[in-house]
């Protein structure tokens, strides 16, 4: 057997990489399959698309009521509150509160709290709960 002709050749230029490339397929041929599956483009994309349409969602169902009816008429004849009404517009919707607090913060803003009962039976009673800051429906709770 005779020695190869060009034995100053690099083992590393050539042959050596195609012969990879033809093999099972090592990791560096297929860099997607050694990514994990949340970091893949398709679902990343995915995911952010969902995340963008339901913040929107959200964005929208609280922004909505109020361009549909600016001055909560509908929602007075209704008999419901939202979040944005002043105190007069409470009054037209539920009525007089049964029980009121009134506190003052560090800063001076004046918080409400009123209380409304609901008797269901004679010994059965609901309290509904609403939350003003400076003459501003702010909250509530059932």
């Amino acid at each position: 057997p005779m020695p190869p002709e060009n034995t100053t050749e690099p083992a590393s230029q050539g042959t050596d990489h195609v012969s990879m490339n033809e093999g099972q397929g090592s990791p560096e041929t297929t860099p997607q399959s050694t990514k994990p599956w949340l970091c893949r483009p398709p679902v990343r994309l995915t995911l952010y698309t969902f995340l963008v349409l339901f913040l929107a969602g959200m964005l929208a169902w609280g922004i909505i009521p109020r361009i549909m009816d600016p001055s909560y008429e509908q929602h007075i004849q209704s008999k419901e509150v939202m979040v944005g009404m002043t105190r007069q517009q409470v009054l037209q919707a539920w009525g007089g509160p049964y029980q009121t607090n009134v506190t003052h913060t560090h800063e001076g803003l004046r918080r409400e709290e009123w209380i409304y009962e609901d008797w269901i039976s004679t010994a059965e009673v609901r309290h509904r709960y609403l939350y003003f800051e400076e003459g501003i429906l702010v909250g509530g709770q059932r």
